[in-house]
């Protein structure tokens, strides 16, 4: 059995991965006690991967695997001590393998290998069908297809006219390109093109793109999504969950 389907035949991702070993320096002083994906959104008392977690179990996966390395005991103290909405098993890189790395790592423990997985980095809080994203790669044949979203640009924007003069200010308005939204779908065949070490978007992802068979998947008009990546943005979030 290759695929689980959803109702209405839409391919359904039951099993996915998080990359949960970043140090988030940037982060700090939240950081100086435990790892990033442990960072509590203001408001919420729930830490990034507690959201992930909820986000997953409600697009219908239902098993994680969380690649983990720096301060991992104190993540995996957290999931002991939670009422998961999902199964969850921890696996713990013995040294930095980098992005690509720590998903190779980890992937033996995907509980079906035959079948596509869901991954995301462990800093994003977004809500979008992964359901839809999953019909996406489907039809494009790819064997991997990542997210794109447009963010907000951090500084306000001048409008002119041809000449020269200026007709408005923006505030923080979206980018004009399409970044790399760090949520994909892999299919089965992925696994053995990561590498032992390093990134995979820059090792993997540019010769899947030769070869056409890296798909982008943009994010639907109005979808929720944030990189926690600074202190800013976790103000940022919290303000926009408030609203």
């Amino acid at each position: 059995m290759n695929h689980v389907q959803a109702p209405g035949d839409a391919p359904l991702c039951t099993q996915a991965m998080i990359l949960a070993g970043g140090r988030g320096s940037r982060l700090r002083p939240y950081t100086d006690d435990r790892p990033k994906t442990m960072v509590e959104i203001p408001g919420t008392g729930t830490p990034i991967i507690g959201h992930q977690l909820t986000w997953l179990a409600e697009e219908g996966v239902t098993d994680v695997v969380i690649s983990c390395g720096h301060m991992a005991e104190v993540l995996q103290n957290w999931l002991d001590a939670t009422d998961l909405p999902v199964k969850v098993t921890t696996v713990v890189e013995p040294e930095p393998l980098g992005r690509g790395g720590g998903l190779k790592y980890a992937a033996p423990a995907l509980p079906r290998q035959d079948e596509p997985w869901i991954a995301t980095n462990s800093d994003i809080w977004t809500r979008f069908s992964l359901r839809e994203m999953a019909a996406f790669h489907v039809e494009r044949g790819a064997t991997a297809t990542l997210s794109l979203a447009r963010p907000r640009m951090p500084w306000g924007a001048v409008e002119t006219n041809e000449f020269g003069q200026v007709l408005d200010f923006i505030e923080s308005p979206l980018s004009p390109y399409l970044i790399n939204a760090g949520v994909y779908v892999f299919g089965p065949e992925f696994t053995a093109l990561l590498p032992e070490r390093g990134d995979h978007e820059r090792l993997t992802f540019p010769r899947l793109a030769r070869e056409r068979r890296l798909a982008g998947f943009a994010l639907p008009q109005g979808a929720y999504w944030r990189a926690i990546d600074t202190a800013k943005d976790l103000t940022e979030a919290a303000r926009e969950l408030a609203r």
